[in-house]
């Protein structure tokens, strides 16, 4: 599996730039009209309802006052690469933190830009199991998704952030239990047997899933809730034995304007991880003041968020991104680069 081609950066531009256009949301085709200021934000596909939910609050702020939207939506790792390569971005929202790094690196984003108490991040969740209406394969845990006879349908790591959160809080369940990094890889090789799907995004694959392929989903909670609040005819589980804390990253560019850094502000303060709560996403835990009301689609709409017993994180679990791309997505001696190339599936 080569997780990164110039090829693949070529068309991600060339897919991120249409879809631009095409979700530009008032002003004239210069980003610009009377009384108003636009924002081109670039982000991950899945979180494109709850931010324009955050944008029509922000709207309804003094600082948001006249501000329109140009959007651009798709897989996380194929937007980051977009951007580097040129697509206009204000605001970037992102599954991981790798792709914001990718655009310090280029110079796009300040070298600081999580010197901040939430370290950069605007949206939280963990991982869940999309099953068909019913569960009829009982599926509970990350362990059944090794068993036989499970269609597993989950993101391409290559191109997508929502698959790398998934597979690494499925072999981390196998550690967590008792069972060595062999165990855990044996594990993996087994899961990826079971996959019918590797789609390039999560909203992808969930399209992939609703179109009835495979048994199993897996995604973002938030994802889920998402689906359900739309009508999909879908059950979901979360595992709270053990479970991986989502952060997915925002910065601004930096030849954004202030009307950029005030959006994010607005993201991170109560109201706003109010609103991406609405949607599914978990209040960022550094934020106070947050008030969860009532979560449409969510298993228990009126409690939505699970407590999960062990929750392991990226940092602390891990050792953070570079440890975690190095031993698990390097291109020729990744972990689970090497399983899915061996499963021929990519």
């Amino acid at each position: 599996m080569k997780l990164f081609t110039r090829n693949r950066v070529a068309a991600a531009l060339a897919i991120a730039t249409s879809a631009a256009v095409l979700s530009a949301c008032g002003g004239s085709s210069d980003g610009s009209s009377a009384g108003s200021k636009q924002l081109s934000i670039v982000g991950y596909s899945v979180p494109k309802s709850a931010n324009g939910g955050v944008e029509k609050a922000f709207n309804a702020t003094p600082a948001g006052k006249g501000v329109t939207w140009k959007e651009s939506y798709g897989a996380s790792g194929d937007q980051s690469r977009a951007v580097a390569a040129g697509l206009k971005a204000d605001i970037v929202h992102f599954s991981l933190t790798p792709d914001v790094t990718r655009l310090v690196d280029a110079g796009l984003v300040a070298k600081n830009w999580d010197q901040n108490a939430n370290k950069g991040i605007i949206s939280t969740s963990v991982v869940a199991i999309v099953v068909r209406k019913g569960n009829p394969k009982h599926i509970s845990s990350f362990a059944d998704l090794a068993k036989s006879g499970i269609g597993i349908v989950t993101p391409n790591p290559g191109s997508s952030g929502s698959a790398r959160w998934n597979i690494l809080a499925a072999y981390q369940s196998v550690i967590a239990g008792g069972g060595s990094e062999a165990d855990a890889t044996a594990y993996l090789k087994k899961l990826f047997a079971n996959v019918k799907a590797l789609p390039g995004s999560g909203r992808d694959a969930s399209t992939a899933f609703a179109g009835g392929t495979g048994d199993v989903l897996l995604s973002y909670e938030n994802e889920a809730i998402f689906s359900r609040a739309s009508g999909e005819d879908v059950d979901y589980v979360v595992p709270t034995d053990n479970n991986l804390l989502i952060e997915n990253p925002a910065a601004v560019t930096t030849k954004a304007p202030a009307a950029a850094r005030a959006f994010l502000d607005f993201a991170i303060s109560p109201k706003g991880q109010e609103t991406y709560a609405s949607f599914g996403f978990r209040p960022v835990s550094t934020v106070s003041g947050v008030k969860v009301g009532t979560v449409k689609g969510a298993n228990d709409p009126a409690d939505p968020f699970p407590k999960i017993t062990d929750l392991f994180t990226i940092d602390k679990t891990f050792g953070g991104w570079d440890a975690v791309n190095a031993k698990f997505f390097d291109e020729k001696n990744g972990i689970i680069t090497k399983i899915i190339a061996n499963s021929g599936k990519s």
